[in-house]
């Protein structure tokens, strides 16, 4: 079974890019939406938090851990892997290295929160995929929320976009990593105020490509498994605003669960 978990609701992203391409297999999920956002707090914070959250999936049968949460790739990623001995995922290196390949400029830009913007992690892993690229990046901190609120169409939601963006156009940036799971979906408003030219780089589908290329690889990954579909989806606060927006993107209801950390 797949473990996957995010600071609250984006992460349902990669829940939705990994039944896409992997639709055998379970995944259980938690957000943890009475903490959210993440990109506001501290590294050891996000650490403990990450720490917690892979051990509540760890209890649930999860045989390796999906990080889908962008501010917890940037700090937690090795404390994760060092603690529990088991494969680990995170979305900043697929997101990176598919940036690099679509670029035609090497021009890319990158938004995120606050606390994946400042640790540096995207400039670091592009310029490991390709020294020669320039990256551009804007934190978008108040995009997160908006996502949360489920303030997707609202007026308010495209100009706080637009002015979050408008240092990259000025930049003519080629690419856009969307660096938070939260914002691909925001994708048409995004796309719309960057331009149609700007290829944007979803870190769900990326990583669900990683994944899926782990677990066909021979000898199989998972022996046995069980081939059921299932979806278990845990938060660590319900809020009848989470069950709507993840009804949206998962484009189907789902039952959810409360989380006991």
């Amino acid at each position: 079974m797949i473990g996957v978990f995010d600071s609250g609701i984006g992460g349902l992203t990669v829940v939705r890019a990994l039944l896409d391409r992997l639709p055998g297999h379970d995944i259980t999920y938690l957000g943890d939406t009475a903490r959210t956002p993440y990109g506001s707090k501290s590294a050891a914070t996000i650490i403990k938090y990450s720490l917690k959250n892979t051990e509540f999936l760890l209890r649930q049968g999860a045989r390796f851990i999906v990080i889908a949460c962008n501010t917890a790739s940037s700090y937690a990623f090795q404390a994760v892997q060092d603690q529990f001995k088991l494969p680990v995922f995170e979305v900043i290196g697929p997101g990176a290295h598919l940036a690099v390949r679509r670029s035609k400029r090497l021009r890319i830009g990158v938004i995120g929160t606050r606390a994946t913007i400042a640790s540096g992690v995207y400039e670091a892993k592009i310029k490991q995929e390709n020294s020669q690229a320039q990256v551009f990046t804007a934190p978008c901190p108040l995009l997160v929320p908006l996502v949360e609120e489920g303030w997707i169409s609202r007026r308010e939601t495209t100009m706080i976009v637009r002015n979050y963006l408008h240092p990259l156009k000025t930049r003519q940036i080629d690419t856009l990593i969307l660096g938070c799971t939260h914002y691909p979906v925001l994708r048409h408003v995004i796309q719309r105020k960057i331009g149609a030219r700007v290829a944007l780089v979803d870190s769900a589908e990326a990583i669900a490509g990683q994944v899926a290329d782990f677990l066909n690889a021979p000898p199989p990954t998972e022996t046995p498994i069980c081939r059921t579909r299932r979806l278990t989806v845990f938060v660590t606060d319900v809020a009848e605003q989470f069950r709507r927006t993840a009804r949206l993107i998962l484009q189907h209801p789902v039952k959810i669960h409360q989380a006991d950390l």
